[in-house]
This record gives C-alpha cells, sequence and structure tokens, in this order.
C-alpha cells in the first residue's frame, strides 16, 4: 500500500481542479503556458523591490508635493520627562481611569488636570504626523492609479472583459497571457509589501480588518493562479483598485487641508465604492463564479473555496460601507472632520468637559505645582 505524502494530498487534482482534469493536462505544451506555483517565487524580491521604491518615491516626489499642496506637521509640546508615568504609559495603559490618574496623583504630588495633559502630550507624540499620512496616501494612489491604468489594457480587448460567460471558456485550460502574468506579479508584491510595512505604516481604527483584507487577498490571489482562474482574478484585482485611487486622493487633499476638494472626490469615491464593491462585485463577479462554472463541471473544492474567499471580502466591503455611509451621514449635516477611521489627535489642554471636571477637583483640594 502507498503512502501518500502530506505534499500529494495538497496537490490532489481534486482538491484543485474539476473532473476529469488533472494536473497533467495541464502541462506546457504546443505554445501554451500554464500558471505555476514556481512564476510566484518573484513575489517576495518584487515585493522588497516596491518597498525600496516607496522609499525613493516618497523622498524625491511625496515630499515635495506636500511642500506644493501646503502640508506641515504640527508643532506639537512634548511631555516632560517622567520615569514613573512612562513605565505606566508603556506597561500599563495609554489611557488612564480616574481612579488610576488619582493614584498617580499622589506618587507625584501632581494635579489632576497636570497628569491627564501629560498623557494627552504623550498620546499625542506617538501618533503620525500630517506629513507621514500624506506620503502613505501619496504612495498608495501611485501604485493604485498605475494599477487600474495597466488593468485596464491588460483587460480592454480581452472577450472576458465583456462577456462573463468566457471567463470560463476552455476553464481549466486557458494559457496564460504575458499581460496576466505581471498584473498578478505587481499586484500581490504589492499586498505583500504592506504586510512588510504594517508596523511602521499609519494604524487605524480597522487595523485589523486591513490585515484580514490584506491576507485574504493574497490567499484569494494565490489560489486562483495555482487553480487557474487567472481571468477572474484580473477582473476582481481591477475593480477593487478603482476605488482605492479616489479613496487615496480624497485622504491627500484631506491632510493638505483642501476642504471642499476633499469632499468632492470623496463623494465621488462612496458612490464609486458603492457600485464596484456591492454591486459589481457580488451581483456580476461572485454571480460569475458561483453560477457559471455549474453548466461546465460538478463542484470541487477549489470550487466553494475560491467563492467563499469572494465572500470574506464582501463582507469586509459591508463593513467598509457602513464606515463610509456614517463618514456620508456626517458630511451631510457638516460634521465631516478628517478619516472616520483614523485615531485624530487631541486637544493640548483637553475638552471642555476636561477643564470642568479637573476644575472642580483642584478646587476642592487646593492649587498646587504652580497652577
Amino acid at each position: 500500500m502507498t503512502r501518500t505524502t502530506p505534499s500529494e494530498w495538497f496537490w490532489w487534482d481534486r482538491l484543485w481542479l474539476p473532473r476529469p482534469v488533472t494536473w497533467v493536462d495541464l502541462q506546457d505544451s504546443e505554445g501554451r503556458v500554464y500558471a505555476r506555483v514556481s512564476h510566484l517565487y518573484i513575489i517576495l524580491p518584487v515585493a522588497v523591490l516596491l518597498l525600496g521604491l516607496r522609499a525613493f518615491y516618497e523622498r524625491l516626489i511625496a515630499v515635495p508635493l506636500a511642500e506644493a499642496l501646503g502640508v506641515k506637521d504640527k508643532i506639537r509640546k512634548r511631555a516632560s520627562h517622567n520615569p514613573v508615568l512612562e513605565k505606566y504609559y508603556n506597561t500599563h495603559s495609554k489611557h488612564p481611569t480616574q481612579a488610576d490618574i488619582k493614584g498617580v496623583c499622589k506618587k507625584l504630588g501632581w494635579s489632576e488636570r497636570q497628569v491627564e495633559r501629560w498623557f494627552r502630550r504623550r498620546r499625542n507624540q506617538d501618533r503620525p504626523g500630517l506629513l507621514k499620512k500624506f506620503k502613505e496616501a501619496s504612495w498608495r494612489f501611485a501604485f493604485y492609479l498605475c494599477s487600474s491604468f495597466g488593468g485596464v489594457l491588460a483587460l480592454h480587448d480581452k472577450p472576458w472583459f465583456y462577456d462573463l460567460r468566457e471567463v470560463w471558456a476552455g476553464f481549466p485550460k486557458q494559457s496564460l497571457l504575458d499581460s496576466q502574468y505581471w498584473y498578478y506579479i505587481i499586484e500581490m508584491s504589492f499586498y505583500g509589501s504592506l504586510l512588510f510595512s504594517v508596523a511602521a505604516d499609519v494604524k487605524r481604527k480597522d487595523f485589523k480588518e486591513q490585515l484580514v483584507h490584506h491576507w485574504a487577498t493574497l490567499t484569494l490571489l494565490s489560489f486562483s493562479w495555482c487553480a487557474n482562474y487567472i481571468r477572474i482574478g484580473t477582473l476582481v484585482m481591477l475593480v477593487h483598485d478603482t476605488s482605492d485611487v479616489l479613496l487615496e486622493s480624497a485622504k491627500m487633499f484631506n491632510y493638505a487641508g483642501w476642504e471642499t476638494t476633499c469632499n468632492s472626490i470623496f463623494v465621488v469615491f462612496a458612490l464609486v465604492f458603492m457600485v464596484t464593491r456591492l454591486i459589481i462585485f457580488p451581483f456580476w463577479l461572485i454571480h460569475c463564479t458561483w453560477v457559471y462554472p455549474l453548466d461546465q463541471f460538478e463542484p470541487f473544492f477549489g470550487y466553494y473555496f475560491f467563492n467563499v474567499m469572494l465572500v470574506v471580502l464582501l463582507l469586509l466591503h459591508v463593513f467598509w460601507a457602513s464606515v463610509i455611509l456614517r463618514m456620508v451621514k456626517k458630511f451631510i449635516f457638516g460634521k465631516l472632520k478628517g478619516d472616520e477611521r483614523s485615531d485624530e489627535e487631541e486637544d493640548e489642554e483637553g475638552s471642555e468637559e476636561d477643564y470642568t471636571h479637573t476644575y472642580s477637583n483642584e478646587s476642592g483640594n487646593g492649587l498646587s505645582n504652580g497652577h
């Protein structure tokens, strides 16, 4: 009895391909070239190359562009050096409770208002400046713009761009095109570079959702490559990149303080996002992968896996759509200020509520330490 190795089990034909197709049927021959796992080995070096290209872009293009648009970092007052508060900030919490603040006050002999101000200043020190945010948005805008343009060039003359049933014509024996190869490699390398730079990039409230999105995208693209779902994969990439161009450009003008331009682009972005992510993606592309294949072959593991990953992306789209709708609501009522997902910088002196609270405490206990 022959023992099946983990590799043989993983690459079992029935997991990846519909009956009766086997891997033997997808061997390069007669000028036909098929996607191979070995083709993806280049993704890692290309991702590193993109990180280097990003560094040059941010220094040579993004910074001068930021200066031209008037983007400047705010001058922040640094929190005074205090080992006790610094230790608490790093090991306990960046947002101490009122009870913890009172305990710290007793140790230091400070007023509550002084401690609260120290924590506000310390949190602001850790927040990225406008220039950093602008450079990141500018790089992503440049990539998504080039990627969208490249996607249109790669697909505009393909029959499946206009008739989705052509996606499955001859599947899975569909020869790999040079335009498809480079579109995939560059797109996957970009998402790989985002995972490499995630620790240094601006962290927003949807940080976890962004990580899930990047991993789901890479998993989806990798599987679609190996299973030769390449035609539908290129369509999915194009649909996603289109709205991202507008999002990143709106963020750039937001950081530059061009409120009218930012709001105008944001409205267009919201419309494009809803159309591409919540209409075209589920009702055209997922319908294409869920219904049309059954006309040619019986469902198999790869069919279910690919569609499940598409649904995961759709759920993330629904989450972000809810964020966008909240921003649209605030925009309509004149309460939209910046990116809903961003961790906004705190007022140096705190809110009016902080004043009232701390003043009442200090009035009852007497002012000290120069207050």
